[in-house]
């Protein structure tokens, strides 16, 4: 998985985003929605993302995506096919046990707490209960690109309906004769 960044050519970004650019531009959370098949939608909490989703999973990937500086973020792209892994409510709660016990999601990452530990942390807790089902780089990559693509295709409409929409409001209706 080491070259998962470079094969997917998509960049983590802090926060919530309108669908992305052609760099990508999302938070890890908004990306793993997308690679696990399903419509782009800005993801603003965990609690805004599928049920198919690990809530304590998907929590801590966006405490590290946020926390994170942009070098850093990047770090977090394998782990984009990873969150969909959704367990019992038992699982879930020792899932969110094993994560308190380590970070304090409250806050923000301490001095003395490093990115790396977050990284340990989030391969920590992915081991605990259900994995998620596995999805290959490629797959992953095709589906963020054909997502980028329909919004690409969506802005170029958009641009050309509101070009023939603005040449529409300021040419001369038919029939109408100028004032002279």
């Amino acid at each position: 998985m080491s070259n998962f960044d470079h094969i997917l050519n998509w960049t983590l970004k802090r926060g919530s985003h309108p669908f992305p650019g052609p760099d990508g531009g999302t938070c890890i959370n908004e990306a793993a929605v997308v690679a696990h098949g399903l419509p782009y939608r800005p993801i603003k909490s965990h609690l805004a993302m599928p049920p198919c989703f690990s809530r304590p999973i998907c929590r801590l990937a966006l405490y590290l995506n946020d926390e994170a500086n942009d070098m850093q973020r990047q770090r977090l792209l394998p782990f984009v096919t990873r969150l969909a892994c959704a367990d019992t409510p038992a699982v879930e709660a020792q899932r969110a046990a094993y994560i308190r016990s380590h970070i304090d999601l409250d806050g923000p990452l301490p001095l003395h707490s490093s990115f790396d530990k977050g990284i340990r942390v989030l391969e920590g807790v992915l081991a605990i209960g259900r994995q998620a089902d596995p999805l290959g780089i490629g797959q992953a990559a095709e589906r963020l690109a054909a997502a980028r693509e329909t919004t690409s295709n969506r802005k170029s409409e958009s641009a050309r309906s509101l070009r023939a929409k603005l040449k529409g409001w300021m040419s001369k209706p038919e029939g109408l004769e100028a004032p002279t």
